[in-house]
């Protein structure tokens, strides 16, 4: 959809309750009570866009790695930047409000820099995950040097094959008009 459209304007003038949207400062004063409290706190990142089944799928199986599971999602420049022009097709907002909706999810917020290194120091998870089609030697040198130095565990989780945003918005051009 084109960012110019009123559709477009009216979609992003719609406020959204999400109270599991935080700021930096709220996820590590989150993070640090669950810490307290003896529990462990999974991190993981991404854009999650279109939530799609392998989204879902990962997103559990991250979950079962802790006692809660908190979500660094890309803004939208960073997406604009890894992505392309014409991404994200939904706004951060909006990402961050079905990524809230999920009862695996127990944080999310937001991120502006290219790279999580300083979120990974602050939030100091238990566990850093990523999906199965990411290895040791292709995590950011920065991110897994701060992961090292918080002594986050490292999991890749399974991937699930056939199942991509790329995918489905091209699958979604593909059927054309609805």
């Amino acid at each position: 959809m084109d960012n110019d459209c009123p559709e477009r304007e009216a979609c992003d003038a719609v406020t959204l309750d999400n109270p599991k949207l935080y700021s930096l400062s709220d996820a590590v004063a989150r993070r640090e009570q669950l810490r307290v409290a003896g529990r462990r706190v999974v991190l993981t990142n991404g854009i999650f866009d279109l939530l799609h089944t392998g989204h879902l799928y990962y997103l559990q199986k991250a979950r079962a790695l802790g006692d809660a599971l908190f979500i660094a999602l890309n803004g939208d420049a960073s997406t604009r930047a890894l992505k392309g022009p014409s991404r994200p097709v939904q706004t951060e907002t909006q990402r961050a409000y079905a990524l809230g909706a999920l009862a695996c999810v127990d944080a999310v917020f937001v991120f502006h820099t290219p790279r999580l290194d300083a979120e990974i120091r602050a939030i100091r998870p238990d566990v850093y995950t990523k999906a199965g089609d990411y290895t040791l030697e292709k995590l950011d040198p920065g991110e897994r040097a701060a992961l090292e130095a918080v002594g986050a565990r490292i999991e890749f989780m399974p991937f699930l094959p056939g199942f991509s945003t790329t995918q489905l918005i091209a699958r979604i051009k593909a059927a054309g008009e609805v």
